[in-house]
């Protein structure tokens, strides 16, 4: 998923839309939309196993602190190991999913100049002067 969502990222910095039609835009915009969804599911799915992970690793130290154990202190060690890289990872989701935020006002913000945007029928926000 790292790969994938830096990539789109990546891809997402270079459009220039400036260069494509209103209608151009406005099927990207649909489109990044739909992945930022994606991506923001997969941030909520990794937030909620990253904290508890990190409750895990809280309970288990004070388990280690109110009565020392060998096995413990390895679980300690072990979900020490776990959540660093679970962190990480969040911290990677959370700042790419918000750098998007970033492309889609670049990219979309530029198609609702003029009369500014309306919701259509199927919910989207399209530009009344579309023929213009």
């Amino acid at each position: 998923m790292e790969k994938r969502i830096l990539a789109y990222a990546k891809y997402l910095k270079t459009v220039q839309a400036e260069k494509m039609t209103f209608e151009e835009r406005d099927l990207l915009c649909k489109k990044i939309l739909v992945q930022i969804g994606f991506f923001q599911h997969e941030r909520l799915i990794h937030l909620i196993v990253t904290v508890l992970f990190a409750l895990m690793t809280v309970g288990v130290f004070g388990i280690c602190a109110l009565k020392p154990s060998i096995p413990f202190f390895g679980l300690e060690l072990m979900l020490l190991v776990l959540l660093v890289p679970y962190i990480r990872h969040y911290f990677i989701l959370e700042n790419t999913v918000q750098q998007m935020y970033r492309y889609y006002d670049r990219i979309c913000g530029e198609s609702w100049e003029g009369s500014g945007p309306k919701e259509s029928e199927d919910g989207w926000l399209t530009r009344s002067d579309r023929g213009k």
